[in-house]
């Protein structure tokens, strides 16, 4: 598992000591995997928005049954 470096002012690292029986490494491990999924549900629901920003609408009425109809009409001759 590779293995990375966090900093802390002496105060933090003082107040840690004082918690022996908590898992650092582990916390960091949640605080890391936590802030990744909130980033990826950002990252989708910008995705969304996005979308719906882009999204064409048609002008006036548009069925898109009769438009199906009409191409069909127009490829396959009766």
């Amino acid at each position: 598992m590779p293995i990375i470096t966090v900093r802390v002012d002496g105060d933090l690292k003082k107040r840690m000591e004082a918690l022996p029986q908590i898992n650092w490494s582990e916390v960091m491990r949640r605080a890391i995997i936590e802030e990744i999924e909130r980033a990826n549900g950002r990252d989708i629901a910008t995705a969304l928005l996005l979308n719906e920003k882009n999204r064409i609408k048609p002008e006036g009425r548009y069925d898109s049954t009769e438009e199906i109809r009409r191409w069909r009409s127009l490829l396959i001759p009766q």
